[in-house]
């Protein structure tokens, strides 16, 4: 029987939070656990919490603090840690949704020629990605900034929060 990785579950827990409409709850708890993990903390807990974290963050500044923090973690992360949460899980899997979400940072700060850069990126590794839901999503993210990118619009789009 596999152990459960409890700082996981705790992430888990208040990502569920900021779904169903708590996100200052939600935040608060991953603040605490991110005081308890550490910056130099296990890779896979870092990149998961922050990048939950950053999509629960009012303004694009802070997001793009955590989206850096999840970026930094990735390249920290191994795949036998990452399988060791889920087997379906790897490290070249993350890379196109943090890519995008810092596209959708910059872009929002309105640093077009680098959030063209991370939309590069996280196109460029679109083919590590099946056509499931997780795929098909990040694929719909990508569209949706390469459209806001393209109108050189700052506003915060709809799907994401």
């Amino acid at each position: 029987m596999t152990s459960v990785d409890e700082t996981m579950a705790a992430i888990n827990d208040a990502v569920t939070l900021g779904r169903q409409g708590d996100p200052v709850r939600a935040r608060t708890e991953l603040a605490a656990l991110w005081e308890r993990i550490g910056a130099a903390g296990d890779a896979l807990h870092r990149v998961s919490l922050a990048h939950f974290l950053a999509d629960l963050q009012e303004h694009a500044a802070d997001a793009l603090t955590w989206d850096i923090r999840a970026l930094d973690a990735a390249d920290a992360l191994t795949d036998e840690r990452a399988k060791q949460e889920h087997e379906s899980l790897s490290v070249q899997g993350v890379y196109p949704s943090l890519h995008l979400n810092l596209a959708d940072n910059y872009r929002r700060l309105g640093a077009f020629d680098t959030a063209q850069r991370h939309l590069d990126e996280a196109t460029e590794r679109l083919h590590v990605l099946d056509e499931d839901e997780y795929g098909l999503g990040v694929r719909a993210g990508i569209a949706n900034v390469e459209a806001a990118l393209a109108n050189r619009s700052t506003d915060q789009l709809p799907t994401h929060p």
